[in-house]
């Protein structure tokens, strides 16, 4: 699905690809994987900053899909896992992305990603 390869180069950090997938519209409810100070971002700017914010953080950062994408309606889904370098040392998380779709363009998005995972890697929370 072109979209879904669209949408996997962008969150690789081509954000100019947010004009041509991404409604202005658009609402994204998530809990980030990097902290925005909300559970929600609005617009094609407040996703390519959150992406950009992510990518600061996250070194090396690339997304690929493990499962999907699976459509249903004005629905798409799709596992991913992404890997990277934090500034202490590799990361490697996996999630969930919900699309909601209108005319083609991503109007509305859940974010289920493995926080926990990532937290333990970076050292924020020890490793049970």
């Amino acid at each position: 699905m072109d979209l879904i390869d669209t949408w996997l180069r962008l969150w690789n950090n081509d954000l100019t690809l947010a004009e041509k997938i991404v409604s202005p519209d658009f609402v994204a409810h998530a809990a980030p994987l990097v902290d925005s100070g909300s559970d929600e971002i609005r617009g094609r700017d407040g996703l390519t900053e959150w992406i950009a914010g992510t990518h600061a953080t996250i070194r090396d950062l690339e997304f690929t899909v493990a499962v999907g994408p699976i459509a249903d309606r004005d629905f798409v889904v799709v596992r991913w896992h992404a890997s990277g370098t934090s500034a202490v040392g590799p990361v490697s998380i996996t999630g969930t992305d919900i699309l909601r779709l209108v005319d083609g363009m991503i109007v509305e998005y859940w974010l289920n990603a493995d926080s926990l995972q990532l937290a333990r890697q970076v050292g924020l929370i020890p490793q049970a």
